[in-house]
């Protein structure tokens, strides 16, 4: 998935870099004045019991050829000592030997520092060993926490970072008309549509549109996070606060579901949400009219998925009923009546489904911002759960859905060729949930769980050939939350086939987000010791810290390392705190490789732009990692 790839860099001075606090993750190799230090990478936030455990030097082949490593526990005692694994291959032209450290056989829980021996000079790097929901759940918990800090409307929580009430004209939107591709002036009210309440949900990303195409996917993977992980606190009431925008994104008596609100970018004399930088509830304070530049970042326009009563672009159509059936399945002991009235409306918006259709899927406006090419893996993943909600819920339509879901599921396998669980695929949890509650015949059930195979197959095919074990190419878009999709995909296949082949895999992927990377920082905001200090964030770069410490914008993933090219001049945007950070005051750029770059600056959106279906992948990775043992 491209992430807004069109949306322009949003850029700021860059600041004097602050000093890594915590331990420092490169060591002297010794080598002289012609080798270049060698850099430890470890999974900061540590490595879980009875998993593969995987550290790595990076530095010059000649150089590391003779070292070895020593593991120290709490009490300065030697837990163990080796030499370094050969090089699984280059990095770039400083880093031309990468060597692996099995530390698989540590499995007493505790904290350890990792050195290398055979040099003249070095710090060590912290890591523990821990129980998955040791080291988990407060990710988790911190995943909840960033939702609670995207949320608009009058319902935003003042304990999150002083959050005020922001964008209450979404009380009473205007729906416009979608504009043309080639469009440059503001788009056009609809003139016979009404005002319509889409207040509240959740910012979509670093900026404050709010996506349907997006929405129905977080709210549906918390919820189906809910009922089939570990409780995480909060997690519930905050898919709730998603659920009920959801709902006001669907009009039942016009037959009506709206996509989006916000203008992304304006045109000629008109401004959009991404051309100015600002804090939310500014946007309430302005002072304008029609035909200001700023009219339509405070009256922000509604766009319609489609036309009133006309077919619904099968993918929205598929997930937001997914999101209401499995709203119907949380409530079902709780409010039966309630659950049957999400049922219902499951089934309304499943019914408007356009299963035929032609030219592009909606997504967002305009349609690059998210973009997809399934659509049958959406409507096999709410026929699935309308059957289950019916089953729940005593509804004879049970079966009806059943067999839906086994039909999309074929033609899905027949028709899509699924690639890594996201915002743009939901095949993974479409064919697990067919696997699980659908009863498909043998075939159809060899032929589902050989797809899951595939996936994560195809990522450990790629990992072979990456140093560091990435099972996702660094240089594409959104590494970190496709790794966190192929660690949930690797999951659903172990509990769909009790085969864990592919358990050691998942390991190491976590570790790869975690910080055992090039890089060698983690993607998560305050998970470990390193991580992105200066997202592309809004309501964090001016209303919350740039420091990495204090009140920063904890659980929210980054889109991780991106391709070089993309990573060049910066312009900058005013409005925006000068927020620039490099450990150590060394450059990024010095650990770029392999056509992929990295920065933590918050120009750079194409690394460290947070948004909500990455932050929900990983909840969603981290709740399976934690509920297998």
């Amino acid at each position: 998935m491209n992430h807004c790839s069109s949306r322009p860099a949003r850029a700021v001075a860059v600041a004097v870099a602050s000093v890594l606090a915590g331990c420092c993750l490169t060591a002297c190799s010794g080598g002289g004045d012609s080798a270049p230090p060698a850099a430890l990478r470890v999974n900061q936030v540590g490595y879980v019991t009875g998993e593969k455990k995987f550290a790595y030097v990076m530095g010059d082949a000649d150089a590391t050829g003779d070292l070895g490593y020593e593991v120290l526990d709490e009490a300065g005692h030697t837990a163990r000592r080796g030499d370094l694994g050969p090089s699984s291959g280059g990095w770039n032209d400083t880093y031309d030997a990468v060597r692996t450290i099995d530390l698989s056989s540590l499995d007493r829980p505790g904290t350890y520092r990792l050195r290398l021996v055979g040099t003249d000079a070095g710090r060590p790097v912290r890591f523990r060993v821990a129980p998955a929901p040791e080291l988990l759940d407060p990710l988790r918990a911190d995943s909840v926490r960033f939702f609670r800090t995207q949320r608009d409307g009058r319902d935003v929580l003042a304990d999150a970072t002083g959050r005020e009430p922001s964008h209450l004209a979404d009380e009473r939107a205007r729906v416009h008309d979608v504009p043309g591709k080639d469009a440059e002036s503001a788009p056009r009210p609809v003139a016979d549509a009404g005002p319509v309440d889409v207040s509240g949900g959740w910012f979509d990303a670093g900026d404050f549109l709010k996506f349907t195409h997006t929405a129905s996917y977080v709210v549906a993977q918390m919820l189906t996070t809910v009922r089939d992980s570990p409780p995480v606190p909060g997690l519930r009431d905050e898919a709730l606060h998603g659920l009920r925008w959801l709902d006001r994104m669907w009009d039942p008596s016009t037959g009506t579901l709206y996509a989006q609100v916000g203008l992304g970018s304006g045109g000629a004399g008109t401004h959009g949400d991404h051309d100015v930088w600002r804090l939310p509830e500014e946007d309430d304070r302005l002072d304008v009219g029609p035909g200001d530049a700023d009219y339509l970042v405070k009256y922000r326009p509604v766009f319609r998925a489609g036309d009133p009563g006309e077919p619904v672009s099968p993918n929205l159509a598929g997930r937001v009923s997914a999101a209401f059936a499995l709203a119907a399945q949380t409530e079902a002991d709780r409010d039966p009546e309630q659950a049957r009235g999400w049922l219902a409306k499951a089934a309304a918006v499943y019914g408007r489904a356009d299963t035929h259709p032609r030219g592009d899927l909606v997504t967002t406006v305009p349609g690059d911002y998210y973009q997809e090419a399934s659509w049958r893996d959406d409507m096999e993943w709410a026929a699935v759960e309308l059957s289950r909600a019916a089953g729940e819920l005593g509804d004879a339509r049970r079966d009806r859905w059943r067999g839906e879901a086994l039909s999309w599921a074929r033609a899905a396998l027949r028709e899509e060729t699924g690639g890594t669980l996201g915002v743009a695929d939901v095949g993974a949890l479409a064919h697990a949930g067919v696997l699980s509650s659908a009863d498909p015949d043998d075939d159809l059930a060899d032929a589902l769980k050989a797809e899951l195979r595939r996936q994560v197959e195809t990522g450990r095919e790629r990992a072979a050939g990456d140093p560091f074990g990435s099972g996702v190419a660094p240089g594409e878009f959104d590494a970190a939350p496709r790794t966190f999709g192929l660690i949930a995909t690797a999951e659903l296949y172990a509990r769909a086939t009790s085969d864990h082949r592919y358990d050691g895999f998942a390991a190491r992927q976590l570790a790869w987000v975690l910080g055992a990377n090039a890089w060698g920082t983690g993607f998560v905001v305050g998970a470990g010791d390193l991580y992105p200090h200066c997202p592309h964030h809004q309501v964090a770069n001016l209303a919350m810290s740039r420091t990495g410490r204090g009140d920063v914008l904890r659980g929210a993933v980054v889109n991780g390392p991106n391709a070089a090219r993309l990573l060049g001049d910066r312009d900058t945007l005013g409005g925006a705190r000068p927020c620039s950070y490099a450990p150590d005051g060394a450059p990024w750029s010095e650990f770029d490789g392999h056509g992929a770059a990295y920065a933590d600056d918050v120009r750079a959106w194409q690394t460290v732009e947070p948004a909500d279906d990455f932050t929900s992948t990983a909840l969603y990775a981290l709740s399976l990692t934690v509920g297998s043992g």
